[in-house]
Order: structure tokens, then sequence, then C-alpha cells
């Protein structure tokens, strides 16, 4: 019995004796390398980001820093400071911070370091959106520009950077490749040659022609000298010669004006545009390349509103080149892709409600006999023909008015169908003589095509039954017909006014002022 103390004693003090175990936590390391530390980033830091693409970046690099030990950080840091060459705003990125701190680099401890790090990696991907599809949103500022907006992986792109030995590749897949684009970039580097200009505003009271003597010939010749289209002169006189007639066919050349040597008002107004303003505009326009497809398929048309041409593209080689007609400034013709789905000969016109309302009605008012003399039949809603004599003036909205085929349509004798929601198409015209205008912006918003019956030939591409001559001798048959197109052709509508063309800046009216307006949504 004397031994049951003796345990209870034995128990109790081994029961309260405390046990002290050692667990050891693996902390992670701070890894020294050629090019500099890696250091590991707490998990409270990154879930901080705000940035998804930029907490993904460093997820796949195993929460660790990046560029303090990558050898392309010098690059990445000559990219923000030279923004502004990709049409960038340096002031949508940290330069002073990043700067600031790649001085100090040496000193920095470590917790300012992975924030260093961390501010690289998300003005890359600020940069990455920014080059690849632009600052602004074009659904937001425009509701007439039907563009699906192009499907980037920001994430795929940033990661790019990681890949060993991608870095040039990585940033090539950032940038749009399409030559206009290309163009426009160079475009802004030939500007930013140019010293900054202090030019009087000149006025114009008449026209100037060959051997005319004027006042503001001298400020004339000054301009020109400027913009490289007329030679330096040792003395400028108020007599304007060849020389400066040539200079000013140039200069008019490069601004998509009749080249003709007259110096009139719009020769003027071209040559009133400062230099500041010349380099917003290919801003903007830079800007607006970012919003458009990157893909526009092997065959397709493009059309730039304000240089009235159409271009014919069959695996990027331009194949033909049309003038065209757009819509004026109060009925714009609107921006869009969308893919040919068939054409029409000899087709019918059902005036659409704008010009009915706009320009129809009116001037049925004031002539009795406008439809009769345009070929318009008149239907009410149950599909019955109208006869003029019992047309109401204050019930003609609820008609619908068609115009029958022929040379008097004002579609003309062909018309190209692309599914869109604002009801144009590209078409003939019985107005064929409007193609001789300088300005071209006269229609509805429609788009007219000179010579449609070559174009027509090259869309269908089927020598043997549908060539130029079998095509002439189906329109000529007089009878509406509907020509299905089987294979794949893009049309794109866009909007440029500015670019670059073997070394020489090409310039063209802003017709429905849009430059400006986004170059200030840019920059504020």
């Amino acid at each position: 019995m004397k031994l049951i103390p003796f345990f209870l004693m034995l128990f109790f003090l081994i029961s309260c004796k405390e046990k002290h175990f050692t667990e050891t936590i693996q902390m992670p390391k701070i890894e020294l390398t050629k090019e500099g530390k890696i250091i590991p980033i707490d998990s409270l830091k990154i879930a901080r980001i705000k940035d998804s693409i930029v907490m993904n970046f460093y997820q796949k690099n195993q929460n660790k820093t990046f560029w303090l030990a990558d050898s392309y950080r010098q690059k990445i840091i000559e990219i923000f400071n030279t923004v502004e060459q990709e049409g960038l705003l340096s002031k949508d990125f940290d330069l002073k911070k990043i700067n600031r701190a790649e001085k100090n680099i040496d000193s920095l401890v470590d917790d300012d370091l992975v924030d260093y790090d961390i501010l690289l990696t998300q003005n890359l991907s600020r940069y990455i959106q920014k080059a690849s599809v632009g600052t602004l949103n074009p659904t937001k500022l425009y509701t007439n520009w039907d563009l699906d907006k192009n499907n980037i992986n920001f994430k795929e792109l940033l990661l790019n950077f990681q890949k060993k030995d991608s870095f040039n590749s990585a940033l090539k897949k950032v940038i749009p490749k399409h030559i206009v684009y290309k163009r426009l970039k160079e475009a802004l580097k030939i500007i930013n040659t140019y010293p900054n200009d202090d030019f009087k505003k000149i006025e114009l009271t008449e026209k100037i022609v060959l051997n005319d003597t004027n006042d503001v010939l001298p400020n004339i010749k000054k301009k020109l000298i400027y913009w490289n289209d007329l030679k330096p002169k040792d003395s400028i006189t108020i007599f304007y010669d060849e020389e400066t007639e040539l200079a000013i066919k140039k200069f008019q050349m490069r601004h998509g004006l009749a080249p003709d040597g007259v110096i009139g008002i719009g020769t003027i107004t071209a040559l009133n545009i400062s230099k500041e303003k010349r380099k917003r505009q290919i801003i903007a326009n830079m800007e607006r390349w970012r919003w458009y497809p990157r893909n526009f398929g092997m065959e397709y048309l493009i059309i730039n509103i304000p240089d009235y041409s159409l271009y014919v593209v069959k695996n990027k080689d331009t194949t033909r080149i049309h003038k065209v007609i757009v819509g004026r400034a109060e009925r714009k013709t609107p921006v869009l892709s969308s893919k040919l789905s068939h054409l029409i000969f000899n087709p019918t016109w059902t005036i659409p409600p704008t010009i009915l309302k706009n320009d129809v009605i009116p001037a049925a008012k004031r002539n009795n006999t406008y439809f009769s003399n345009k070929n318009i039949t008149i239907y009410d809603a149950n599909g019955n023909v109208v006869s003029t004599n019992n047309w109401k003036a204050n019930k003609a909205l609820n008609y619908r008015y068609v115009q029958s085929p022929g040379a008097q349509n004002s579609l003309g004798l062909v018309k190209f169908m692309f599914p869109n929601r604002h009801t144009i198409y590209l078409h003939d015209t019985n107005s064929r003589g409007y193609f001789d205008k300088e300005i071209r912006a006269l229609s509805s918003g429609c788009i007219r095509v000179q010579n449609p019956f070559e174009l027509t030939e090259s869309v269908l591409d089927n020598s043997e039954n549908w060539n130029l001559e079998i095509i002439m001798e189906e329109i000529l048959k007089g009878k509406t017909k509907t020509i299905t197109i089987n294979k794949d052709i893009y049309i794109h509508v866009l909007y440029w006014t500015a670019w670059s063309e073997n070394g020489t800046l090409q310039f063209r009216d802003d017709l429905y002022n849009l430059d400006m307006e986004l170059y200030q949504k840019l920059v504020n």
C-alpha cells in the first residue's frame, strides 16, 4: 500500500511537466542573382493589388518579384519613358515614381523593392491595355459605331514577358499590326522632327493663281518651306511663280485636295493648321486604329470615309481602288465591320424614314408630279398601291415608298448588301458626275461607289460565269436579280484622317469633326 502514494506522485509529476516542442517554419528565402534580388511577396500584399491581371502575373511567378532580377527591366523602363512615341500619353503612367525608384534602387529596403517591382508590373499591364485596345471605349463615345471589341487576352500578353528571351516577341504581340497603324506611328515620328511653329494666320480674300502677286504669298511660302513642300529661299517675294505652284500642288495632294495649283479657301485652311494640331490629329487616329479589327480577313473591302476611297484587298494585296461618296456631316456614314452577303442587279429602293421625312415628303408637297417623275410607287399598310391623286400629305409617314429599278433609281444598277443595323449599303448611283467633285460627303449615309460593275466582277471573282460582259448583259435585261456571294468577303467602313506615305505626311479633312474631340477626351 505504501507504493500507491509513490506512483500517484510520479503520475502527477509526469502529467504536469511542461513539454516543449520546437516547430521549424521555413521562411521564404531571398534569392541573390547576378541581375538582382528575387524577393518573396507577402500574400496580403498581393491580395491588395487591385488589378487581377497583375495578381495573376505574380501568382504564376510563385508570388515572387520578377523585374528586380530581370535583365529586361531597363527596356521596360525605356518603354514607359517613350510611351508618347506610341501615341500614348505619359500622364497615364507613373514615370516619376518609376524613375525615382530606379535611381535609388541600390538603397531601397526589401519592402520598397517589392513595391517597385509591383509598380513596374502595374504600369506594364496598363501599357498593354492602352496600346492594344486603346484608352477609350468607342461604344461609349458614338452611337453610330458598330465594331466588335477586339478579343484580347491581357493576362496572356502580360505573361508573355515572363518567358525567357521573348521580350521583343511579347512586345510585338501588344501593338496593332495593320499597315495603317504602322504608317501612323511613322507619321508621329516624322512630325516630331519639325520645330515648333509660330505662324500668323493667313487671311485670303480672293483666289491666287499662277503669275499673280499677293501680299500673303510670303507667309504662304514660309508655310510651304516649313512643311518641306518648297525648298528654302534666300528671298521670298509676293509673286506666285511656277516653283511655288508646284509646291502648292504637292501640298494639296498630301491633304486630299484637288492638285490644281489654285490657292483657295481649302488650301489656306489646311495651311493654317499648326504642327501641334496635326500631331494631336495623328494621336487621335492611332487611338482609333486600336479599336479597329485586328484581323480584317483574307479578302475584304476597306473604306476610308474622309478619303472618299474604297480599297479591294486580297491576300494582303490591294487589287483595286475606287472613289466613293459618303454621308454628309448631318447624316454621317457609320463606322462598322460586316460581311458581304449578296448583291442585287437592277435594285428597287425602299425609301428610308430619314430621307422620306427630310427630302421626299417636302419635295412632294411642292410638286404633285414628284412621285411619277421619280418612278416611285406608294403602298398603304396593306400593300395596296396608292395613286398619287389619293396621297395625303398629313398621312405621308403611314405609306411605304418604293422606287422602281432602272437608270433613274437612286441606287443605280447594282447594290452590295451586308448585315448592319443602320440599313446602309454600298451601291451604284444615278448621279455619277458627283465623283468628279473634290468633297464627296454628299449622301444620306449610304456609300456610292464609282465603277460598280468592275467592282462586281472583282467580288464575284468568276471569270467564266460572271465576267464584265456577262454582268452587263444581265443588268441590261432590266430585271431585279439577287446574286449570293458564296465566299467570305468582309467590308470595313472606317474613319482615319492621317498617315504617312513614302516618308511624307498625309492628312485629310476631318469631315465629322471627330479628331480634336477624341484627343480632348484622351487628355482629360
